[in-house]
């Protein structure tokens, strides 16, 4: 019994899903957006982009596996992240797709 639990819970921590983040501090003009890409494409399994908006924050749109959009979004929070991160929001959704790899955009 405890085997199928397991299955099916590694089957959800590996559904594909949508995280859009929104980071606060000074993010822009600092590198944030390349190293988020690198990241992204260290974790492996992401698509999506970094963008900077025009009142200073960054969003982080990433599509894939839930367990790597978590790393992602655990380093947006407490990572060696360059500039610096006062905070982070972010939401789930269900992928929309469209994405040719990680961009910045």
């Amino acid at each position: 019994m405890l085997g199928g639990q397991l299955a099916g819970y590694r089957a959800h921590m590996n559904e594909d899903v949508r995280l859009t983040a929104w980071v606060r501090g000074q993010v822009q003009g600092v590198g944030f957006r390349w190293f988020t890409r690198a990241n992204a494409l260290r974790i492996g399994g992401l698509a999506g982009f970094a963008l900077n908006l025009g009142d200073g924050r960054v969003q982080v749109v990433a599509e894939g596996p839930k367990d790597h959009c978590e790393q992602l979004l655990e380093w947006l929070r407490t990572g060696d992240t360059p500039g610096r991160v006062d905070g982070v929001t972010e939401i789930w959704d269900t992928p929309r797709g469209g994405y040719d790899g990680f961009a910045i955009r």
